[in-house]
Order: structure tokens, then C-alpha cells, then sequence
């Protein structure tokens, strides 16, 4: 095992660890009833401030309304996955886990995993698309005793409509 791979142990063990940035903005909202949705969309990447915590919860950069949880090792994300929860239906989605080539098999996505759902429990946790072949092996891990075990599953109405 790597020097790397060992910081990258030592990082899923502090997964609880949790940073957050809000990201709400009240006139962005606010800009986008009135206009019935025209303007005040984000486009592309969000910028999101650092943290000094290992682990973070921000804005999705990538997804309007989601959520990112990542994972921060000597200043690069080594691990982030969008999410986004319905609590009136005891729903919530995962999209897009990464990590790095170099941390992969080191607990990092089972602990964030495993942290947003201690964050938000009672949840049955799915995805929206279907699962890639190379990756149906780690759905099935990370899914296993899990409520919804990470299948496809489309938004409910509640966040479906925005």
C-alpha cells in the first residue's frame, strides 16, 4: 500500500467530518419566479470556496439544486458524489461518484456514502441512470443492507418540478 493510499484510509475515517457552504441565494430564487424561470439559471461550474475541513458539503457545480459531497486530500478532491433528497417522499439520489484512480478501493466512496446516509436517515437512496457494466460490482458493495440498494429511479414530482 502507498503512502497515498494510507491518507486516503486515513480520509474516509474522518468522513464525519463535515464542511458546509449553503449556497442559497435568496435573489437567485427570487429572480426565478418571478421571470417563471428565464432567468437566473447557473451555467456551468459553479465556484464554490474552500474549506478547511476534509470533507465537503457545497453547492453541485454541475446540477441545479443538488448537492456535492467531496472528499479533500493535499488540495485536490479525491472523491465526490452529487446528491439530492426529497424528505416528504423518504427519497434520495447519487450521482456520479468519482474518485481518483490512485484512492479507488481505499473506502472513500462507502464513507461518504455511508455519511449522507446518516445525514439523512431513513432514506431509500437510488440513482437516475442506469448502472455503467464496470461498475455494477461497486453499486452492488456499497448498496448492500441500504434501503432502495442504489437502483435507477426517476425524481418524484417534488423535485422533478423544481
Amino acid at each position: 500500500m502507498t503512502n497515498d493510499q494510507k491518507a486516503a484510509q486515513q480520509l474516509a475515517d474522518q468522513a464525519h467530518e463535515v464542511g458546509r457552504v449553503s449556497g442559497r441565494e435568496w435573489w437567485r430564487n427570487v429572480l426565478q419566479r418571478v421571470c417563471r424561470g428565464r432567468f437566473g439559471r447557473q451555467r456551468g461550474w459553479v465556484t464554490v470556496p474552500k474549506l478547511d475541513t476534509p470533507w465537503q458539503d457545497t453547492v453541485s457545480g454541475e446540477r441545479q439544486g443538488w448537492r456535492e459531497s467531496a472528499a479533500n486530500l493535499d488540495g485536490e478532491f479525491a472523491f465526490s458524489v452529487d446528491y439530492q433528497v426529497c424528505p416528504h417522499c423518504q427519497l434520495g439520489w447519487v450521482e456520479q461518484p468519482y474518485t481518483l484512480p490512485e484512492y479507488q478501493r481505499c473506502g472513500l466512496a462507502s464513507a461518504g456514502l455511508a455519511v449522507l446516509r446518516i445525514e439523512h436517515p431513513g432514506l431509500s437512496w437510488h440513482t437516475l441512470g442506469g448502472h455503467l457494466h464496470d461498475s455494477k460490482a461497486f453499486w452492488a458493495a456499497v448498496g448492500t443492507n441500504v434501503p432502495g440498494r442504489y437502483q435507477q429511479r426517476s425524481l418524484c414530482a417534488h423535485i422533478a418540478a423544481g
